[in-house]
């Protein structure tokens, strides 16, 4: 091959005898940027007054779909009360408890599996065994177990997260590339040490994105743990509406829920970006 020969590989990069270029990716300007917010504001508020449109045209029937500002008004006297405030926090106390009691191990014993492979041998069966089974499903004997306090919905969420944060952390750390452990151990860098500066960083975006299906998985089981063993929270809020029919308290509660969980994807993905400062943009 000569000199100024190049060849084009499969992942579109340009290789010569003493160069390699990468195709790089478009990043968005600001006012692409601003573009994609809007429409993420603008899609679901079409949503919404379509929806009161509908509901005041007589198209649905508001004994199952009230009018979104039925549903306002409720969430604003449930505000005023300060009942939906005291619900909130119950169900935020809950999940940060077990998320914190699920996650810190997970990714400790994921770091450990992906690093290690007897450590991966002796513990993937039997979370390849367990994780398939619905945590729903075992919700009346973690009950059993810890009672009905606290302890057994802190046991139930930490169950759900751990599953969701040791998979992904083990295989983020398993996809590390090779090269950069061999790069450390030239430097005599010892094991705690690596660690920190090679194995958490690399893994750091995978463990992120389990942490995303961990919170997710502690919203749904705390709303179910909440209708069946508790006297406060989301979850009761919604099953007593049911219960008294009171079908624009339960829209509230459906609403307060989904924008809870807004808002903690939201900051958990402010914090994601701050930790991850060195990774590049790759979005076309």
């Amino acid at each position: 091959m000569s000199r100024d020969s190049t060849v084009a590989d499969a992942g579109g990069r340009v290789v010569g005898d003493f160069r390699i270029i990468e195709r790089t990716k478009k990043v968005p300007g600001p006012q692409e940027r601003t573009f994609e917010r809007g429409l993420g504001i603008v899609t679901p508020l079409a949503f919404v007054l379509l929806w009161e449109f509908a509901a005041r045209a007589g198209w649905i029937d508001l004994r199952f779909f009230p009018a979104p500002s039925a549903v306002l008004s409720e969430t604003w006297r449930l505000l005023r009360a300060g009942d939906l405030v005291a619900h909130i926090g119950a169900s935020l106390s809950r999940v940060t408890v077990g998320f914190l009691v699920g996650a810190v191990p997970a990714v400790g014993i994921g770091m450990a599996m992906g690093l290690n492979r007897y450590i991966r041998a002796a513990l993937q069966p039997m979370i390849d065994a367990t994780y398939p089974i619905p945590k729903i499903a075992i919700l009346p004997l973690v009950l059993l177990v810890f009672g009905l306090g606290e302890s057994g919905k802190y046991a139930i969420l930490a169950i759900g997260v751990f599953f969701q944060v040791v998979i992904t952390t083990a295989a983020g750390v398993a996809a590390i590339d090779r090269v950069y452990f061999d790069v450390a151990r030239t430097f005599g860098v010892g094991r705690l040490a690596l660690a920190r500066t090679v194995v958490l960083p690399g893994a750091l975006p995978v463990i992120f994105a389990g942490m995303r299906l961990g919170i997710g998985t502690a919203l749904l089981l705390v709303i179910a743990a909440e209708m069946v063993a508790a006297k406060s929270g989301l979850g009761f809020l919604i099953w007593q509406s049911w219960q008294l029919f009171a079908v624009e308290e339960m829209y509230a509660g459906l609403m307060t829920i989904s924008l809870t969980g807004l808002t903690i994807f939201q900051l958990l993905r402010a914090l994601e970006t701050r930790m991850l400062r060195w990774r590049p943009i790759n979005v076309q």
